[in-house]
């Protein structure tokens, strides 16, 4: 029988894992290639609803955001003198309304740079000069909350591997972690990053705040294989970040999200079980942001909360699903999903929703090579029964995918 190795949390967001205490960074990386060029600038807008602010979408901190006084708005990030811009990441805080219309606009010119339908998470668009870059809310729901405006010139690099592997986890943060991909992923390639070390753990590693991996390679635990009682390697805090991190084999059941999270530059070595799990039930959105994931057998993401789940950047290769929304959890919920900007290689289905609980996949810009069912729709049941399938849709209320948005090689 597998022991189960308990942890618990400690301040500053330690915690102890057999018995032994592991530090875990919560510095946010310093500035790359891909620095955020938000930090540092300043904003303003339209409206605001009472408590919050425009700066707040500058800070540097999720737990912060502006909302219009209504369903729509604007809100703009500002330079003193021109600054060139290639790309920009919305981080929605959970709780508010939805965004079903937007803009990204060029405030001195009045230029569109990048629209949509859903509300997004990367925005890519033509490299652009500017001195004050504006996101336009045009349509929505309720109140919609921004956390973060971000904005980049360019994508982010890999860290630059070292020679010398550790034995065990850090025993505290390093002052200056590795440098990584912060919102632009780039376009996936299919290439396989090098790990920079070895660390070894023997029990869940609980993560609030941002963990850094500095793209060691974190193993192991559980036994590989399809279990549904194997423990998660990381299970990360609601609001929390990880990033950075090769998650080597076994890796039990992956990571858990027990509230809305974010994964950047996060790799999965195999899949085992499930390669992360979404718990929230805050209605809010988590997000996978580049990585990649090979060796699977099933699910790679399995959302069994409510709300959104956002993937952009990523490589998957050699799985059964991209994405599935759990059709017989203990609760069911109506379930989001974006997908954007992904590679896929070897794979059943790219995304498993259930039509009958109004779930929606949205998806764009995905190469496939092989042949894969693009969105899948199932009839979700009650806990104990199998979701039945019903065949894969196109460019309707559920899939909202056009068949010029994949292209297959």
């Amino acid at each position: 029988m597998r022991r189960k190795v308990a942890t618990r949390w400690l301040a500053g967001g330690a915690t102890v894992v057999a018995g032994a205490v592991v530090a875990l960074a919560l510095q946010v990386p310093n500035a790359s290639a891909a620095t955020n060029l938000s930090l540092g600038a300043g904003a303003d807008g339209s409206s605001k609803a009472s408590g919050t602010s425009y700066g707040n979408v500058i800070d540097g901190n999720a737990s912060t955001y502006w909302s219009p006084s209504g369903s729509t708005g604007t809100v703009s990030v500002k330079w003193g003198s021109a600054t060139t811009v290639s790309s920009a990441v919305i981080v929605q805080a959970s709780g508010g309304g939805s965004i079903s219309g937007w803009q990204l606009k060029n405030h001195d010119t009045g230029s569109v740079l990048a629209s949509g339908s859903s509300a997004p998470s990367t925005i890519n668009f033509s490299s652009t000069s500017l001195k004050k870059i504006s996101f336009v809310i045009t349509s929505g729901s309720g109140t919609p909350r921004i956390a973060e405006f971000e904005t980049y010139s360019s994508g982010g690099s890999n860290p630059t591997p070292t020679s010398s592997p550790t034995s065990g986890p850090t025993a505290s943060p390093t002052s200056s972690p590795t440098p990584g991909p912060t919102g632009n992923p780039g376009t996936p390639t299919g290439a396989w990053p090098s790990s920079a070390g070895s660390v070894s753990i023997s029990g869940t590693v609980s993560v609030s705040g941002t963990f850094d991996g500095g793209m060691k390679t974190y193993c192991c635990i559980g036994d590989g294989g399809q279990g549904e009682s194997q423990d998660p390697m990381f299970k990360i805090a609601n609001g929390g970040t990880l990033q950075n991190v090769i998650l080597g084999s076994p890796a039990g059941d992956g990571v858990h999200c027990e509230g809305t999270c974010t994964l950047r530059n996060v790799w999965w070595n195999d899949i085992g079980e499930d390669a992360a799990t979404f718990k929230q039930t805050n209605g809010g959105t988590s997000y996978i942001i580049g990585g990649g994931a090979r060796n699977g057998s099933d699910k790679t993401f399995q959302h069994n909360g409510n709300g959104t789940v956002s993937i952009s950047g990523f490589y998957l290769k050699g799985s059964g699903k991209l994405y599935r929304g759990c059709g017989n959890c203990s609760t069911s919920h109506t379930r989001h999903v974006r997908i954007d900007n992904v590679l896929v290689d070897d794979i059943d289905m790219l995304a498993g929703i259930n039509s009958n609980w109004n779930d929606t996949a949205t998806i764009t810009r995905v190469v496939v090579i092989g042949s894969a069912t693009i969105c899948g729709k199932y009839k979700g049941v009650p806990k104990g029964s199998e979701p039945s399938y019903l065949g894969e849709g196109w460019n309707d209320a559920n899939c909202k995918v056009n068949r010029s948005d994949v292209t297959f090689r």
